[in-house]
């Protein structure tokens, strides 16, 4: 069943979505809510348009093949039924399919077409340990592909089931989870700390900056950079960048 329990506002999602992964997945660790070893894919799943901004969305799940013919059901981006389900997520939404095939990525399941109804439907782009294709088109839609990588043809693409948890580059996705994605790859947000992510991640890049300018002063030391830590390490304390640039809110 998919998880509507906390929902973001629409100031909280995009608050969350102009951050990077790699400072979300910073500031995830702060709130010590799951292991560091948990909660994104491995490189075998990749960004094919690494120039797009972050995407963030909200999972649908499904399951595939490429390779045998379906047992019922018609064309793979016909299922009428599998759309509905798709609607019921909460939007902006992302489809995450786990190809089922002995060989994942024989044929692909998200093309121009497919992307063109998921667009329509309130979809941002695809996260698959499969194969897609119709690239460039897809790409000039604004849809975001990540995946384990492309197939001339759709073979026998279609849908096993769907609104299922899922398992994909290492991580498990359930229906409704938040997901955030962009050149680095693919991560879950967990939804009761979402809002907060944010703030916490102002207060990592602030630190950062610090840690950044010392490197680049002439009064850059040992000593001084182990004071920084300590600073940084003090839970009473605040770093405050010499920059008087704040990061967008």
């Amino acid at each position: 069943m998919t998880n509507t329990a906390h929902v973001l506002s629409e100031a909280q999602f995009q608050s969350l979505k102009r951050l990077d992964t790699c400072t979300v997945s910073n500031a995830i660790e702060r709130f010590n809510v799951r292991l560091r070893n948990e909660g994104f894919m491995h490189a075998s799943v990749a960004c094919l348009f690494p120039h797009f901004a972050p995407m963030l969305g909200y999972a649908a799940t499904a399951t595939i093949r490429t390779f045998d013919q379906p047992m019922t059901g018609g064309w793979y981006y016909d299922r009428i039924d599998w759309w509905r389900y798709l609607h019921s997520v909460p939007a902006p939404r992302v489809l995450i399919l786990q190809d089922l095939d002995h060989v994942p990525g024989f044929g692909a399941f998200l093309g121009e077409i497919h992307a063109h109804i998921a667009t329509a439907l309130g979809c941002v782009g695809c996260v698959t340990n499969g194969a897609v294709r119709d690239v460039g088109p897809v790409e000039a839609l604004g849809f975001h592909l990540f995946a384990g990588g492309v197939s001339t043809s759709h073979a026998y693409a279609h849908v096993v089931e769907w609104g299922q948890p899922v398992d994909i580059g290492g991580l498990t996705i359930n229906p409704g989870d938040l997901i955030h994605g962009d050149r680095h790859g693919i991560q879950t947000v967990p939804l009761a700390i979402a809002a907060d992510v944010p703030q916490r991640a102002r207060h990592l890049q602030q630190q950062e900056r610090a840690l950044i300018e010392l490197c680049g002063s002439p009064h850059f030391s040992l000593d001084a950079l182990n004071a920084l830590f300590e600073q940084i390490r003090s839970p009473s304390h605040s770093i405050t960048p010499t920059s008087t640039d704040e990061p967008p809110a």
